[in-house]
């Protein structure tokens, strides 16, 4: 059944795609004065109203396709994680303190023993 519903959405998108594609846009007026071809292959009413139809069918049966894969791929809930066989283990404290560093006088070496 979900194959099926996949295969059936990716023809959907497809088709989708085409149909967009096929359609006039605002400035297409400029093309038809120099062929015109376009009204006589889908009929005296022209490609925009047949055109828009199948948009919406395809876009509606898209958007189920949409709504049945992601209830029928996201009913599965596993509580699977990728630090699942990690272990972890505690810093190194160190025991030893650093000596404190001994703060070096602005005054020179014989003026501090005269005091």
């Amino acid at each position: 059944m979900q194959l099926i519903i996949v295969f059936l959405h990716v023809v959907v998108c497809l088709a989708l795609i085409l149909i967009v594609l096929l359609q006039k846009g605002k400035g297409a007026d400029m093309g038809a004065a120099f062929g015109g071809s376009s009204q006589t292959v889908f009929g005296g009413g022209g490609a925009g109203s047949f055109l828009t139809k199948m948009t919406t069918a395809a876009a509606v049966i898209f958007m189920i396709t949409c709504l049945l894969l992601a209830f029928m791929f996201g009913k599965e809930k596993t509580t699977t994680s990728i630090m699942e066989g990690v272990t972890t283990t505690a810093p190194a404290t160190t025991s030893q303190s650093a000596a404190p560093a001994a703060e070096p006088s602005s005054a020179p070496a014989g003026e501090q023993d005269k005091k």
